[in-house]
């Protein structure tokens, strides 16, 4: 499997695309939409994330099965890798491999059904609690969310194709079609919002890009010698394989609801004890932190599925030199980027005429500090994960748990307001995640202060 540093720039051009596409809107956005509209807007993005977590962690884990496959492997295991030197990424079991995309199309099918019917209930009764307040016109918003739930249904339902992608190692052609997607998005959205079409402007972009996204992706991985060696076996027990993927797929799922929790529940929650024009600050705030941590965490996350194979082939000297470097990258990004949110941020929307303003600069800075930290045990724990196993769920639900609790406390029975929606997730993952995964990194691939000062050495 090759990934080079030419996978490495296509990975930071679509991950930026992908995570900023939001924030390169955020002028017309800002100055087309009013400050209500724009917390609609921060509420459906959130909503659109928590759309992801029904897939509860079985996608990562399908790519790096996936990863396993093209590295060689013959059988699937609950837990650790079959790795051995002897094996040969050029003998692809293609019975394995039908029987894989065969169970992530049986399960994604039935997921992305039960979403629909989540959006379509729960969902739309929670926008009509929103909405109680809202000035603005109603039905464009009903649109605008009966669009949101049919794309992201269709989303989850085709999600395999991206694992298939990266899981096979081709990351640049993936995030070449992600940008494809994104331009796609960025051109209709800018064009729709001037015509001014609010938010259904925004949400059918989104299903234009994911169409898009999903097509191109499709047409890259079942190419004519993939589907003629697929079309000539047999497949794979459907069931043995399921059984094989789905406990760590669980702990991973359990993981990103805390994950979740943590992130998101200050939205959901902080929307009923303040202001839609608060909530917007928050949002808008963290919407450009995300592109800060998005772009902190590329170096490692373009290396995955080669740390999945390089697990299986016994090179921890190679894996650690992958972390080592993405943990300088990571500090340097939080660095410059941060620098840059703080000392310029609110000067460029007061510049391009913004409705909506950043929170304080001692906020921003507080959220900069824990988002670092989290960027920090996440790169560990997907070092971790490389390895099939899953030692963070646990600690993760706790976190989501106590996080909640802290915003209900902080809400209830202090005046802290915008304060209570950085300190309840910053508390709770730095009493226990924000340095356990990243000592256990350090045990695994057994770093030493030595290789920490030798690692500036190896960036050349």
């Amino acid at each position: 499997m090759k990934i080079d540093k030419s996978d490495l720039l296509w990975n930071y051009i679509a991950t930026f695309l992908k995570i900023a596409s939001s924030a390169l809107l955020l002028p017309l956005i800002l100055n087309l939409l009013p400050s209500e509209t724009v917390g609609i807007f921060v509420i459906f993005m959130t909503i659109t994330a928590l759309a992801a977590l029904v897939d509860f962690g079985f996608n990562s884990s399908f790519t790096r099965n996936v990863s396993y496959i093209f590295s060689g492997v013959k059988e699937l295991k609950v837990e650790g890798v079959e790795n051995s030197l002897s094996l040969d990424p050029q003998l692809i079991d293609y019975k394995l491999l039908k029987g894989l995309i065969k169970v992530m199309k049986w399960f994604y099918l039935r997921i992305a059904l039960i979403l629909f019917f989540i959006l379509i209930s729960i969902g739309t009764l929670y926008i009509n609690i929103i909405l109680k307040d809202y000035n603005g016109d109603h039905n464009n918003v009903y649109i605008a969310w009966l669009i949101l739930c049919i794309i992201n249904t269709y989303n989850i339902y085709t999600l395999y194709y991206g694992a298939l992608l990266v899981g096979k190692g081709l990351v640049k052609k993936s995030k070449q079609i992600i940008i494809i997607g994104q331009v796609a998005y960025l051109v209709c959205a800018t064009g729709l919002l001037m015509l001014g079409y609010g938010l259904i402007a925004i949400v059918t972009s989104q299903a234009i890009s994911v169409i898009i996204i999903r097509l191109l992706s499709y047409n890259a991985f079942f190419t004519i010698e993939i589907s003629e060696n697929l079309n000539s076996s047999k497949s794979g027990s459907r069931k043995k394989i399921f059984n094989a993927i789905y406990p760590n797929s669980i702990k991973v799922g359990l993981t990103s609801l805390g994950a979740f929790m943590i992130h998101r529940s200050a939205i959901f929650i902080g929307s009923l004890y303040l202001s839609l024009e608060s909530i917007a600050s928050y949002g808008i705030t963290m919407q450009i932190i995300s592109v800060i941590i998005g772009l902190s965490a590329i170096y490692t996350s373009t290396y995955l599925p080669k740390i999945s194979q390089l697990r299986v082939l016994n090179n921890f000297k190679s894996i650690k030199k992958i972390y080592l470097r993405g943990q300088i990258i990571l500090f340097l990004t939080f660095m410059i980027g941060g620098s840059i949110l703080l000392f310029f941020g609110n000067t460029v929307l007061i510049i391009i005429g913004s409705n909506t303003e950043l929170l304080s600069f001692n906020l921003i800075l507080l959220l900069l500090l824990f988002s670092f930290l989290e960027s920090n045990h996440s790169i560990a724990g997907g070092i971790l994960l490389t390895d099939n196993k899953v030692p963070f769920f646990k600690a993760s639900i706790l976190s989501g748990f106590l996080t909640i609790i802290l915003l209900l406390i902080f809400f209830r029975f202090s005046e802290l307001g915008l304060l209570s929606l950085v300190l309840a997730p910053g508390i709770a993952q730095g009493l226990y995640q924000n340095w356990k995964w990243p000592l256990e990194v350090l045990k695994d691939l057994k770093i030493t202060k030595s290789d920490f000062i030798s690692s500036f050495k190896i960036l050349r």
